[in-house]
């Protein structure tokens, strides 16, 4: 068994009322596809688990517990499954604010785009020394071309056709996700790692 991580709502509980809390334990049939009934979701960091809770449960006050369980199917570095998974013990959620957000989207889309107006941008950007709104808007132009050239590389590489582009606080939020995929499909022989990354957003390195 291997430490893991599950988010649940505010009661315990995930998709169709499935109750967790100390010692709990809940099996899937381990057939089929990840989204599938077959697996139990969890996370390898509690990190990538908060950030991307938006386009996963969407939990509105989520609770995250360590868990324990043996990873049999995985969606890169974004999510994990288990045929059964047992929670242990609630810890305390990580606070991540929007600039963290922007941040972790930032980073995690400079691992996949080729785009160096955009990259001279970011660089600014996560250095602190232009985060104007005259900068936004160039980079904002810059984007459409970096998101593509994302989209297309991931899909050529490792089947994932998602990228971001990044034009506020609000749109970066939403882009941290599609850009973790992206970085995440193209993890496997790249070095690529959005653990790292997510710890280092979240240090502001």
């Amino acid at each position: 068994m291997i430490k893991l991580y599950k988010l649940t709502d505010s009661c315990g509980k995930t998709f169709g009322g499935t109750q967790w809390g100390p010692g709990v334990s809940h099996s899937g049939t381990g057939k089929g596809e990840l989204c599938g009934s077959g697996w139990i979701h969890a996370y390898e960091h509690p990190l990538i688990a908060v950030l991307l809770n938006p386009i996963h449960a969407n939990f509105p006050n989520p609770r995250l517990w360590e868990a324990e369980g043996e990873i049999a199917i995985r969606d890169g570095q974004i999510k994990c499954g288990c045929k059964t998974l047992t929670t242990v013990r609630e810890i305390p959620l990580p606070a991540v604010t929007t600039e963290i957000r922007v941040r972790f989207a930032i980073m995690c889309a400079q691992e996949v785009c080729a785009c160096r107006s955009w990259n001279a941008w970011a660089d600014k950007w996560l250095s602190g020394e232009d985060r104007s709104e005259a900068a936004d808007a160039a980079a904002a132009a810059a984007a459409a071309e970096a998101a593509a050239w994302a989209a297309d590389a991931a899909a050529r590489e490792a089947g994932a056709a998602e990228a971001a582009a990044y034009r506020s606080a609000q749109a970066a939020e939403a882009a941290a996700y599609r850009s973790a995929r992206a970085a995440a499909a193209r993890e496997v022989g790249h070095g690529i790692n959005i653990f790292e990354i997510a710890e280092k957003a979240c240090k502001g390195a």
